[in-house]
């Protein structure tokens, strides 16, 4: 190889670099504007800690939260998440199924139309962003699945080992007290 050969093979590698570079830079940046809590970056970039916290602080102008990411599959599985849950999870699988996306680009996505929805009927969403990231998490390991409702046919967030055969979702047979709150922007079960 020539000099020349090198020194241009070399730039290109160098712009490539550069470009990737910004590329995840955007990603990072959008993820922040949607509420993604660091640890979120961290997983969905290449970006170093160091450069992601300083990026975090430019765009929200604070310090991001600390603690741990919620690690349970429980709290998706609650009558009121599980319905929000299952809205998300919903719209996501939809999107990966008719659209070529990565998948963060697919719980962005889903989770800017789940907000959406949310924000049009009135309802406070139950999901941030961050929790949305880790539900689309549980579900591609497959430590929650979607299962069909056997009364109305819709999918739910559900656990992997429940029955098939006789699932019913919590919006055909929810639980006693399910809607009885006086909490604003909730769902309400009307008698």
């Amino acid at each position: 190889m020539t000099a020349t050969a090198v020194a241009s093979e070399a730039r290109a590698t160098a712009t490539t670099r550069i470009l990737q570079e910004a590329r995840e830079v955007e990603l990072a940046v959008q993820l922040i504007h949607l509420g993604a809590r660091l640890q979120v970056l961290q997983s969905e970039t290449s970006l170093p800690y160091e450069r992601l916290l300083k990026l975090y602080k430019e765009v929200t102008g604070r310090s991001p939260s600390k603690g741990q990411l919620p690690f349970s599959t429980d709290y998706f599985l609650q009558w009121q998440p599980n319905i929000h849950a299952s809205l998300f999870e919903n719209i996501r699988q939809s999107l990966l199924k008719n659209a070529a996306l990565e998948d963060i680009e697919a719980v962005m996505r889903a989770w800017r139309l789940y907000e959406e929805q949310m924000r049009l009927c009135g309802i406070e969403p139950l999901l941030s962003f961050t929790r949305a990231w880790r539900l689309a998490k549980f579900c591609d390991a497959k430590m929650l699945m979607r299962a069909r409702c056997t009364h109305c046919g819709a999918h739910f967030v559900a656990d992997p080992y429940i029955n098939l055969r006789h699932y019913v979702c919590g919006l055909c047979k929810p639980p006693a007290r399910a809607g009885k709150g006086r909490a604003s922007g909730g769902l309400r079960a009307d008698d």
